[in-house]
């Protein structure tokens, strides 16, 4: 049974699609230049998992997995996976576009130790990239982000267009990158705001190819 995007009826229905993960995702879309400008990507379809616990982050350690430090910070994995510190101990881990630590961590999700707890993880995952990114952030919500050291690798919990949200703020290319998730059931009212305002900035949707070679660095 295929998985769904949780906008998978807000995307374009002409676009090339591939199945990633189990789900159908935009691949291509002739628009996709508008990445240049400001871009606007569904990466729902990347593996993710959630856990917490006081245990939790001695066990991602015991797994060779790198922890964020502090609360509110993230750590990369292979092919552009990440690891974040939701607060002191739940973290937010999702796997790079090839997978790198899917099988890995998905079997050992299945026994879990004491004090070490699942957070089930249906997010609809975006991706804004291009110039025009603050512009857009300035209207939809209240951080500056621009005032952020991104050396910090900062993890920001706030609210967007009165959505809770996590954001990670980056650049990729020498443009703006942010990688946004939140809560699957506020997904269409999310992605359809942002989409309207992203076309009024001279961007729109983007398939997963733009970002598939921007992260990867190809």
């Amino acid at each position: 049974m295929m998985r769904a995007s949780p906008v998978q009826d807000c995307l374009s229905s002409s676009a090339t699609r591939r199945d990633i993960n189990g789900m159908s995702t935009v691949w291509s879309t002739p628009e996709d230049l508008q990445g240049d400008t400001l871009g606007l990507c569904d990466r729902s379809c990347l593996t993710r998992w959630g856990v917490k616990g006081a245990g939790a982050a001695a066990w991602l350690t015991a797994l060779g997995l790198p922890v964020p430090q502090h609360p509110n910070q993230w750590c990369a994995l292979p092919e552009d996976g990440l690891i974040a510190r939701l607060g002191t101990t739940e973290f937010l881990i999702e796997d790079g576009w090839e997978g790198a630590i899917a099988p890995q961590l998905a079997q050992q999700m299945a026994n879990l130790p004491s004090k070490v707890y699942p957070v089930l993880r249906q997010d609809l995952a975006i991706a804004l990239t291009g110039c025009a990114v603050p512009d857009l952030l300035r209207q939809t919500c209240s951080v500056n982000f621009q005032a952020l050291d991104l050396t910090e690798q900062p993890v920001i919990l706030t609210s967007m267009i009165g959505v809770s949200v996590v954001v990670i703020p980056g650049d990729r290319a020498g443009r703006p990158f942010y990688r946004i998730w939140c809560d699957g059931t506020f997904g269409v009212y999310l992605w359809q705001t942002l989409v309207t305002i992203a076309q009024d900035l001279g961007g729109g949707p983007i398939g997963a190819a733009y970002l598939y070679d921007l992260e990867l660095g190809r």
